[in-house]
């Protein structure tokens, strides 16, 4: 079947219309929010942050004595908690390595 072309540019016209009505109706995306604690102190997401599996997080937890809160059955880790962590802990690591080189 072929069709005339004023009649193609309609049916086309009325699709592009429609699309556009589809995309206006689209929610945008939502950005990922961290929970936020009354002082204004981000909670963070640390295994997505740092790359590291939930299991790290877990011995850093237990081991270590990383600070976190939990929400929603999620583990969340406060800011200062991190920055602690990581300056109480990471310098014994550097140590650590200082001591073992010849």
């Amino acid at each position: 079947m072929l069709l005339e072309k004023e009649y193609f540019d309609i049916w086309m016209r009325r699709i592009m219309e429609r699309l556009e009505a589809i995309e206006q109706r689209q929610k945008p995306p939502k950005a990922q929010e961290y929970p936020t604690l009354e002082n204004g102190e981000k909670l963070f997401d640390l295994c997505r942050m740092l790359h590291v599996s939930k299991r790290t997080l877990q011995r850093y937890r237990s081991k270590c004595g990383l600070k976190y809160r939990m929400l929603n059955q999620k583990a969340f880790y406060k800011e200062s908690d991190v920055q602690e962590f990581i300056r109480d802990n990471f310098a014994m690591f550097a140590r650590r390595r200082e001591d073992q080189r010849p």
